[in-house]
């Protein structure tokens, strides 16, 4: 991924700080929670949740692009923050549907971007603790 998708461990201050910024640009900032996520369905769900997706979607792929590509017009933002937290379960049980997710969230952010609107998606990544027994 690249600066559109940042991965980073997301603890609450750097959570905070990140929705403060986005509040600061007035940018709306949308949390996306994934615990106990573990399968696409769930996952497009939470999506759809978080970011109020109109009832046309369709909880696939294609219309999760087409609704990511929407939400700057229809909610006139010149920016957006997405979070997404605790990735972990996701990234063990479902690693190709959340790494499909995250390659449309950048290619969304690009449709942006050549709009002149910004868009950032933050992925909590966990570190792995050096005090845990292997």
């Amino acid at each position: 991924m690249n600066a559109l998708v940042i991965q980073a461990p997301l603890n609450d201050d750097r959570v905070r700080g990140i929705e403060a910024l986005a509040s600061a640009l007035n940018w709306p900032c949308y949390a996306v929670d994934l615990t106990d996520c573990v399968e696409k369905p769930a996952l497009l769900q939470k999506f759809a949740d978080a970011l109020l997706l109109p009832s046309w979607f369709g909880h696939n792929w294609d219309a999760f692009f087409d609704c990511l590509v929407d939400l700057a017009s229809a909610r006139r933002a010149t920016g957006c923050v997405i979070i997404l937290r605790n990735a972990a379960a996701m990234r063990e049980h479902a690693p190709e549907a959340l790494d499909t997710a995250l390659g449309i969230l950048e290619d969304a952010a690009k449709v942006w971007e050549r709009r002149g609107v910004a868009m950032r998606t933050f992925i909590d990544v966990a570190v792995p603790d050096a005090h845990a027994q292997p």
